[in-house]
């Protein structure tokens, strides 16, 4: 495989296409067998994969199973959730605390990591040690929607690999130019892409559609610019894609000769993004806001808007508003300045639910 081919498996067997994609990449041939190896799934919020929002397992076990046939003994799985969930109960729930007892990998819980500081052009990145550490990164993103970044895959998926602290930070700063620089500086030897069944929607998932899809691929760019081509996206659509490229951290140069098709693919569709975070993102006011606190309040008014109550004009959110006094409904704490606001670091979406019918 090369830094100009995207691998294509087509099935429904996630544990078949993580052995297959792994064997027809190659690029292990040239890793020593004592290397550390770390592979860092989607797990965003503790959700099983069949919600369409994080890792399947399975896919993991299957490159896992590959590896050690191979040779490879020195392997792990590294990841931190999104603020406002912890990263031992996803691991719990999505299959991952089963898998470690079953091949003898460790997990690696990054919320819980140190951390150190990693010069980019643009300033400084905190990435979390255990990540400098290894010797291979594996990058194991799911194909999906997100309701501030519109879709998330290879560049978005490295967010997990900071602490808690950086992620507020990013949010803060907009996402967009810091998951560029993090790419800039921190870069995977190989990224395996679970595209099964991931919502088109949101980040947390609820809404799967069936794809199908497993991809491999050298450059995180390129395959998230093809990423964006089945969400039925333009590149524009997702600012951080070219500021990647600019960057150095790969291409956006799609043509008709990237796809390797590896078999006949089972059920193979385009998986069709719908305009539904858009339309609930009319009636946010948002500056900074986190990502799990921004999807809470998207599923909240997707709610409302399903039992028939009427969607308020304007909600605000965001760390932008601390120690502001905006108009309207809060959610969240950094809102508690607003005349009315609904705690919470993140409050759940049943919560805002409640809150704003009363608001």
């Amino acid at each position: 495989m090369t830094e100009e081919q995207i691998l294509c498996w087509y099935g429904k067997d996630p544990f078949e296409a993580g052995r297959k994609l792994m064997e027809a990449s190659e690029v292990w041939k040239n890793w020593g067998r004592s290397e550390q190896i770390g592979l860092k799934p989607n797990l965003v919020v503790a959700k099983k994969a069949s919600s369409g929002a994080t890792t399947h397992s399975e896919f993991c076990g299957g490159i896992i199973t590959f590896l050690q046939e191979q040779g490879f003994e020195n392997l792990s799985i590294c990841e931190g959730s999104w603020v406002g969930d912890r990263t031992e109960r996803a691991f719990r729930t999505c299959g991952y605390t089963e898998l470690s007892k079953q091949y003898g990998v460790p997990l690696v819980d990054l919320q819980k990591d140190s951390s150190v500081s990693v010069e980019a052009t643009n300033g400084d990145y905190r990435i979390c040690q255990s990540i400098l550490n290894l010797d291979r990164l594996i990058n194991l993103p799911v194909l999906k929607g997100h309701c501030q970044t519109v879709m998330t895959c290879a560049l978005k998926n490295l967010k997990g690999c900071i602490p808690d602290s950086e992620k507020r930070r990013f949010h803060a700063e907009g996402l967009f130019q810091p998951i560029a620089d993090l790419n800039e500086v921190l870069r995977a030897d190989l990224i395996l892409v679970d595209a099964l069944a991931g919502d088109p929607d949101f980040e947390e998932g609820g809404n799967p559609q069936t794809l199908n899809l497993f991809m491999a691929a050298l450059d995180p760019v390129l395959l998230d610019s093809y990423g964006c081509s089945l969400l039925g996206l333009s590149t524009a659509d997702v600012p951080y894609i070219a500021k990647a490229a600019a960057l150095g951290a790969g291409s956006m140069n799609l043509n008709e000769n990237i796809l390797v098709n590896l078999n006949k693919g089972e059920g193979f569709g385009t998986l069709q993004r719908s305009s539904l975070a858009r339309a609930y993102a009319s009636h946010i006011h948002e500056k900074g806001a986190c990502s799990a606190c921004y999807a809470s309040l998207v599923q909240a008014l997707k709610v409302l808007d399903e039992e028939g109550f009427s969607i308020p004009g304007t909600v605000s959110i965001g760390q932008g508003f601390r120690g502001q006094q905006p108009d309207g409904p809060g959610i969240g704490n950094c809102l508690k300045g607003c005349s009315s606001f609904t705690p919470g670091c993140p409050p759940e979406s049943s919560e805002i639910v409640e809150f704003l019918k009363h608001s």
